[in-house]
This record gives structure tokens, sequence and C-alpha cells, in this order.
């Protein structure tokens, strides 16, 4: 098949036209938005991170998802970008210092999926709690074994959300009327981050070590949060947990994680997201590691799609638009 060709879709005599350069797939409106704002649009949703650093000078914004990542060297090459656009929330794959110095502007839409993520992830809880997985696994080989499959009701659990932000919240909300007992940390919010939320307590990770019964990650993705919960981390809680990730692979190590489960201090796991997300790239060693993590009767597993819903498709890019429109506004020299 011919390589697609790259670039902007501009002729000469229109050199001085706004352009952007989205490497997603999107939703509609964001197009529309553009070219709204007076944009050339280039939708290229299969482009990869080599051609897009080839181009990238060519443009004066961007629209990202996870596999573009913007490193110094990519700055570098952009020299007439104005504004970085994440679909999503995850900003490690950002350089946001560098690109400050660089003045180029950076927006996430963690507004835009949090409550996708957020139904996920208790749809997660749920399943796992009531023997979803295993129960339609073996009905649908007609073995019919309703005792084998009994589930736990999640009804006067105590469950730990860590890193209480957009998705965190939103899980919060979730469980409201569930009848459970909601403890939260958050270390990057001041006192008081709860207060809109009568039934969660703040409180401390020691609280959490001590009473949880499920354990729900939503932490971004930063040095001292890789591998946050490390077998060392598992030793601390009293009871034998539910652990669900929804966050960050690279938060908890799957050797660890591994360890956990044979040693009964995770009870189980609900892992949106994994270390390495790409099995086409795994090692050797990798592949032995997650087919270890495959053959766990109490673990789900869901290919990075918490957020990933028709509805989160859209609002993503509302949310995007939303913001750099406001950016543009303020910023009335680039609109002329």
């Amino acid at each position: 098949m011919k390589k697609p060709s790259f670039g902007r879709k501009v002729k000469e005599n229109q050199i001085n036209i706004k352009s952007v350069l989205i490497t997603d797939g999107v939703h509609p409106i964001l197009l529309k938005g553009f070219e709204q704002l007076g944009f050339i649009c280039d939708y290229y949703p299969q482009i990869s991170l080599s051609d897009v650093k080839a181009i990238i000078h060519q443009y004066d914004g961007i629209i990202i998802n996870s596999k573009i990542t913007v490193d110094k060297d990519f700055l570098d090459k952009a020299v007439q970008l104005k504004f970085i656009g994440r679909l999503g929330s995850g900003m490690e794959i950002i350089n946001q210092p560098y690109a400050r110095k660089k003045g180029v502007a950076v927006f996430s839409a963690p507004e835009g999926n949090c409550n996708a993520v957020a139904e996920h992830t208790l749809g997660m809880l749920l399943a796992f709690a009531n023997n979803f997985r295993k129960g339609d696994g073996e009905v649908r080989q007609m073995i019919w074994r309703r005792e084998a499959n009994r589930g736990f009701e999640i009804m006067g659990k105590t469950v730990g959300i860590i890193g209480f932000g957009h998705t965190g919240s939103h899980f919060a909300k979730k469980l409201a009327g569930l009848g459970v007992n909601v403890l939260a940390y958050d270390k990057y919010k001041s006192q008081g981050y709860a207060l809109d939320y009568g039934f969660v307590k703040e409180t401390i990770p020691e609280e959490i070590f001590e009473k949880a019964d499920i354990v729900s990650l939503h932490l971004p993705l930063n040095p001292e949060n890789k591998h946050l919960a490390d077998y060392s981390w598992m030793q601390q809680f009293k009871k034998s947990i539910v652990l669900i990730n929804t966050s960050r692979g690279n938060v908890i190590p799957t050797e660890d994680l591994i360890r956990g489960l044979e040693k009964g201090i995770i009870r189980g796991a609900c892992l949106d997201v994994f270390e390495n997300e790409k099995p086409n790239t795994f090692s050797v060693a990798e592949k032995v590691l997650f087919n270890r993590l495959y053959e766990f009767d109490n673990v789900i597993l869901t290919p990075h799609v918490a957020g990933w819903t028709i509805q989160s498709l859209e609002r993503l890019a509302a949310v995007l638009l939303m913001k750099i429109t406001d950016f543009l506004n303020e910023t009335q020299p680039f609109l002329k």
C-alpha cells in the first residue's frame, strides 16, 4: 500500500493560514470547531510519531493522544507551535516544563472522560464481586454451578480511593448509593477536597491500609507514583484487598502484583492499564510475566478502555475545543 503523504494541506499563497495537526481519531465537532476558528485541519489519525516529528514544524497547534510523545526533541522541531491539546488526562507524555519554556500552551481534557472511567471502575468491581467472568464462561459451556459462583455484596465494605481528582471523585459519586464506606487520600490536594461529598472521609494512607476492603487507584504517572503500589505497599494492608487500577499501568509493578495474588495479600485485581500495553512488543520475559497474570481467575482485565466510550469521544473534543478557544481569544495577536 502506498504510504500517505503527510503535511499541511495549504497552498503557497495561504502560508499565513493557521494550521492544526490532529493525530488521533476525534469527534467531528473538534474539526468543525477549528475550521470555524479559521484553522486548516490536517486530520491524520493513523500517523506515526516519526511522521509527526518530520512535519511538526509546519503547525501552529497539535492534538494528540497517547501514541505521541512530546519530549524536548519534539518541541525543538515544533518551531511555530502555539498549543498542544491532549485527548484525555495523562500528561506524562508531554514535557510540560520545556513546553512552557518554549512558550507552548498545553491543554488536557480530564473532564471529558472522567465519568466514563468512573463507570468502568464500578463495572469492573461489580463484575469481580459477582463472578461475572467465570459464570459467563461456564454457562457458555453448559456448566451450571450456582454455589461455586456465589458472589459477595459491596454494601458495608470500605473502599479506599487513592487520588481524588476528576476520576477518583467521580468514582466516589458512583458509590454514593451503594452503602459503602469511602476513604479518600490525595496528597496533591489541600484539606477539604472532599467536603462536597458528605459520605467521603478524607484520610491518610495508614487508615486505608487498616480498614480498606477495596482500593481503587486514580493517580497520575510521575516519578513519585511510578511503582507506588509495589509488594511492600501491598503488605501494609490489614485485609486481603481487591485492587483496581484504571489510572496508569506503571503505578503497579506487574511482578509484585502477581506475588501479591499468589500470597493472598491481594484478593483479586481489576486492571484496565498495564506496564506494557503493546503485546506485540513484549520481550520474552514480559511474555512469561503477563502469561502468569492471565492465569489468575480472580483478575479482570480490559485493554485501557475505561475512558473510551461513545460519549467521552465527544466530551473530550468539546472540552479541548473550549479550552483552546478561550486561549486563542486571550491571544489576540495570534488570531490576526
